[in-house]
């Protein structure tokens, strides 16, 4: 096996465990994971902000995060807003909304939240 392969196989097992410890982490009765979360129903959810951007929306501020919990990855936006004190990433958050869908893309506008420690 090449130093290569290896380092990636490792890579991806790192990977994995990481997404089973926050599956383990942010499960919790009333809380759905982002994989199992119906579309168009409200659900409350819990993950890590992987990213957090300023993207606009039709000439409007929106502030983007990619929230993950080890299960898979949706996207949440704040419509009219270009920054929110305490979302930045690395952050864990709690999000409660409807999920709906923009091209291909899970997505919950404007959820409640709550800064988790």
């Amino acid at each position: 096996m090449s130093k290569l392969r290896r380092t990636i196989s490792r890579w991806a097992n790192s990977s994995d465990q990481h997404a089973r410890d926050l599956r383990r982490t942010y499960a919790d009765s009333g809380v759905a994971m982002i994989a199992e979360a119906p579309d168009r129903e409200l659900v409350r959810l819990r993950g890590t902000l992987r990213t957090v951007t300023l993207r606009p929306r039709g000439g409007v501020p929106a502030l983007e995060a990619e929230l993950f919990d080890g299960s898979g990855v949706l996207t949440v936006v704040w419509l009219g807003r270009r920054r929110i004190a305490g979302i930045s990433p690395g952050r864990s958050i709690e999000v409660q909304g409807r999920i709906g869908t923009h091209d291909g893309v899970r997505i919950i506008y404007n959820p409640r939240y709550e800064l988790m420690p």
